[in-house]
């Protein structure tokens, strides 16, 4: 065997597991089915800009081992995320914070803002929330909720909110301070020179192989090495043996504008039904420069079917439990380690996925 690790992914995950475990003194090969490496998160030069290709990605962590390692390759700026919500024409800062609550119902003070919030729940009851509607509710109010979050979630997910699990909506921060940065991590920001060239140093000293495709010759390339780390989808590494799970995928128009400056903010989320896409992304934003025009990325949810790339597990009920049967079928996999987003069938923040990946290159390390 040529190498120690076969890892299957150029993305984040891959990437840092290639650069642990090679910092280790351990042989890798990374193959990527793409034709470029940093997986989601690729961003491109275009008019000067630097384009998250795959929509906006911010890093963000409150974690000071991802933040130190992170930064050994690429300088990261003091970005803070801010984004706007468009309804109809009606626009509010997002997250949900004093801004958003004055515009939505003149108050001024977080009491006053509680106590409307409180006036909204009448006749809600006290047992826990079933879903994302109710849970939603439970947050901001009925108010807020059919403006900025009934038409974008449902959008977002082809689903009515009635019937999406409550946990999804609770990773939305709502506070009660005139403060419109959307996270609350110790450490936020955007690589100066782009993520590919931040992933790109990451794989420095380590043999990367673009378009190759491991399910298709699975066998000569984990001959290759004595271990394997896949993140790909987990159901389609078992050829979907109990079928396929469900994902949400998108599409994306990205247009150059003869003009220096379109909306004013990197995201502005379009949260009515009518509208059909998400969200518009302007990418000179995220790392302000003096170019003469501007790049925009409309983001349009789109039901997955397969071939197509999968962005978001929809981790409902029914696609969970089908997920367990399949996370059995990998715990007995021999020489195979499963991580990442598809791996692990979840939703990660990319500090989440660097971390998971050091603590897998932890246990392989024996540490």
């Amino acid at each position: 065997m040529q190498y120690d690790y076969l890892i299957v992914g150029a993305g984040l995950y891959g990437a840092t597991f290639a650069r642990r475990m090679t910092d280790a003194g351990k042989r890798c090969l990374v193959i990527e089915r793409h034709g470029h490496i940093a997986g989601n998160a690729y961003t491109q030069d275009i008019a000067g800009i630097d384009v998250h290709v795959y929509g906006a990605h911010i890093f963000h962590t409150s974690s000071e081992r991802v933040w130190s390692f992170v930064n050994r390759f690429g300088k990261l700026n003091s970005y803070v995320h801010s984004p706007m919500a468009n309804y109809c024409g009606e626009l509010y800062n997002l997250p949900f914070n004093m801004n958003t609550f004055h515009r939505m119902w003149g108050v001024v003070t977080p009491q006053q803002a509680k106590e409307k919030i409180e006036s909204q729940l009448a006749g809600a009851g006290t047992q826990e929330p079933a879903n994302l509607e109710e849970q939603a509710i439970r947050l901001v109010g009925r108010d807020l909720y059919e403006k900025l979050v009934s038409g974008y979630t449902q959008k977002q997910w082809g689903r009515p909110c009635a019937e999406l699990p409550a946990f999804i909506i609770r990773r939305l921060p709502v506070r009660f301070t005139y403060d419109n940065n959307y996270f609350n991590d110790t450490h936020q920001g955007i690589p100066t020179a782009g993520y590919t060239a931040l992933v790109q140093r990451m794989l420095e000293g380590v043999e990367v192989r673009l378009n190759t495709d491991y399910l298709a010759n699975r066998a000569a390339l984990s001959a290759l090495a004595q271990r394997t780390v896949y993140t790909g989808s987990i159901d389609a590494f078992f050829d979907n043996r109990f079928g396929h799970l469900a994902y949400r995928s998108l599409r994306f128009e990205t247009e150059t504008l003869d003009c220096a400056n379109a909306q004013g903010c990197a995201v502005m989320n379009y949260t009515d039904l009518e509208t059909p896409y998400t969200r518009v992304i302007e990418h000179k934003h995220f790392n302000p420069g003096n170019q003469p025009r501007t790049v925009v990325t409309r983001e349009y949810p789109l039901e997955w079917q397969p071939g197509a790339e999968a962005f978001y597990p929809v981790n409902d009920e029914k696609n969970q439990s089908l997920y367990e049967r399949y996370r059995m079928l990998a715990a007995a996999e021999s020489g195979v380690v499963f991580g990442g987003r598809l791996g692990e069938y979840r939703y990660y923040d990319m500090d989440r996925v660097v971390l998971s990946a050091l603590e897998a290159a932890d246990r392989e390390l024996g540490l």
